[in-house]
């Protein structure tokens, strides 16, 4: 069956788990072919996800990365033109998280979250710009944790989550012109490996009795959201650009009791 995503190439950062794995899969799905930056700090092994992608029939290409490092990100695209001759779809949600409260932040503590969540997805938004072409599309993961609300002990969570908004629609008025869409995804509470951490997020516990506040009565799963940003990287979405895209349940449209 065709597919626009037949013959394309994708890099997603952060797809070794969660929603950028579930992605992954997806566009493999549709005739997409992955490519797979791998920190060497995340505990999570990238070969389950290489190996559903081929299941789906698409092909993976993993790619040592940090993106904390430019040269690292340069390289991941050098890696993909090299093997592929082309990067059709940038999918920035490499990220970290961290419990921290503000009065006892230090400045390295502050300083690594920027570099991966905000100076990250710059980076990989950065190397996208240099190598797509007219129909190329990108997306930017942020979080309803400053993308919308604030939270409690991780404000410089927060602070990168909302930040990556404002560089997204920045970058989408910039690279229009060439052709090349840029938007924004506004996860809520989806049950991933991050959110289930009960040391730095809410835990497994704490996710299930928040789902029971969500109007659409729990919490989102890693395939929900990632069809979302399959939307926006898709044809579909061809005259959407600069646009926040929040997935949510409902959860930020209803006052707290």
């Amino acid at each position: 069956m065709y597919s626009e995503f037949a013959g394309s190439v994708a890099v997603i950062t952060g797809a070794a788990s969660g929603i950028g794995a579930a992605l992954a899969v997806q566009l493999a799905e549709h005739g997409a072919d992955i490519v797979i930056p791998v920190f060497a700090g995340d505990p999570h092994d990238p070969a389950h996800v290489v190996a559903a992608v081929e299941a789906a029939g698409g092909r993976a290409l993993t790619v040592p990365a940090d993106v904390r490092r430019t040269e690292d990100v340069d390289a991941v695209f050098q890696t993909a033109l090299d093997r592929w001759g082309r990067v059709d779809h940038v999918v920035a949600g490499a990220g970290v998280l961290r419990r921290q409260p503000l009065h006892t932040m230090t400045d390295d503590a502050w300083d690594d979250m920027v570099q991966v969540d905000l100076n990250g997805v710059m980076r990989t938004l950065r190397a996208g710009a240099r190598h797509l072409g007219p129909g190329g599309s990108m997306v930017a993961v942020s979080s309803i944790a400053g993308g919308v609300y604030g939270w409690v002990a991780h404000s410089h969570y927060a602070a990168c989550k909302a930040a990556v908004i404002g560089l997204a629609r920045s970058a989408a008025a910039e690279l229009a012109p060439r052709g090349i869409r840029v938007n924004t995804v506004i996860p809520g509470l989806i049950e991933t490996p991050q959110s289930t951490d009960a040391e730095n997020s809410l835990g497994a516990a704490g996710l299930q009795a928040a789902g029971a506040r969500i109007p659409w009565g729990r919490v989102g799963s890693a395939d929900e959201a990632a069809a979302v940003i399959r939307f926006l990287l898709s044809r579909e979405a061809r005259y959407v650009t600069g646009q926040e895209l929040v997935v949510d349940g409902g959860l930020t449209i209803l006052m707290a009791d």
